[in-house]
């Protein structure tokens, strides 16, 4: 176990970077409905199954069936299904169920516009479409399971790629944090007045340029 008191002050950044999505796995209480939403709704294949009396990781006696569907680049989302598993406890908060979430990728704005006529004309319930400040186009749904999707595809070309403006921001937004609780004010207010305040340069930059 690290001694966390001699812990070095600066940690080493990884060498190791992963290469995809392999996937990403919930729970079900229905694996039906959910092979049915994914291969029919989604149009993924139906990709793996695995299924056993224990957990192989932990040992745990928790008998299973594990499915995995698979998109158009080979990565995969994959369910449990446990019979005899309690639902899932209600959320502490409903931004819990806005900000957790998985986004999907499609071809272009065009192809969200699709999807967005499609799961509605299959009784879907739809959020958007949104344009996140000229970023990326995206739609929201929910899967049979409550899970919250996204439809989305990039407007700026180089989304992902703004590492230098993200590492300022990160920096900007955890001294911030930092400071308000330092001076024993209270972090919600202190965290809108930085984005207020960011925004307004923001509007003022662009009206200069």
């Amino acid at each position: 176990m690290l001694d966390q008191g001699n812990a070095p002050a600066i940690r080493a950044a990884s060498t190791l970077t992963p290469l995809m999505l392999n996937h990403a796995a919930w729970v079900t209480h229905d694996v039906e409905a959910t092979a049915d939403f994914y291969t029919r709704v989604m149009g993924m294949e139906l990709a793996s199954t695995v299924y056993d009396d224990r957990i192989p990781s932990t040992g745990d006696d928790f008998p299973y069936f594990h499915i995995f569907f698979r998109m158009q680049d080979g990565s995969t989302i994959a369910f449990f299904e446990a019979p005899g598993l309690p639902p899932r406890a209600p959320i502490a908060h409903p931004a819990y169920d806005i900000f957790d979430h998985i986004a999907l990728q499609a071809t272009d704005r065009d192809e969200v516009l699709r999807w967005h006529a499609w799961l509605i004309a299959n009784g879907i319930e739809v959020v958007g479409p949104t344009d996140h400040k000229g970023l990326i186009f995206s739609v929201y749904f929910h899967d049979p399971n409550g899970i919250r999707l996204e439809i989305t595809t990039p407007l700026d070309p180089d989304w992902n790629r703004h590492t230098e403006q993200a590492r300022a921001d990160l920096k900007m937004w955890v001294d911030a944090k930092k400071q308000a609780v330092r001076d024993k004010v209270d972090v919600r207010t202190a965290m809108v007045d930085l984005i207020r305040q960011q925004r307004s340069r923001c509007v003022t930059e662009d009206a200069g340029a």
